[in-house]
């Protein structure tokens, strides 16, 4: 069953954060991950909520998602995203 990590960034240091975007893409292909959502443009079409920059990443499992989340490649890039963006992460198992 597939895994997503859904993320929203509110960036705070866009320089730094695009270090991070640089990145962390290579991380991601490396365990497998697709990304289906990128920052790209959102709209809120019910509810509260506005997110600032919206990824959406999935894995062939959520095991494979926590393990690119706990890899030390990720881990070793993981402070340029903690000092320019704050972020929320989300495991999600699919269907």
């Amino acid at each position: 069953m597939a895994g997503y990590v859904i993320v929203n960034d509110e960036i705070s240091d866009e320089a730094g954060f695009a270090e991070f975007r640089q990145k962390v893409g290579a991380t991601v292909a490396g365990h497998g991950g697709r990304y289906l959502v990128r920052g790209g443009a959102t709209e809120v079409i019910d509810g509260d909520w506005a997110p600032d920059r919206l990824v959406v990443i999935e894995f062939d499992s959520v095991d494979q998602a926590k393990a690119w989340l706990n890899s030390a490649e990720f881990l070793a890039i993981k402070d340029l995203r903690v000092s320019s963006a704050s972020a929320s992460v989300v495991v999600a198992e699919g269907v």
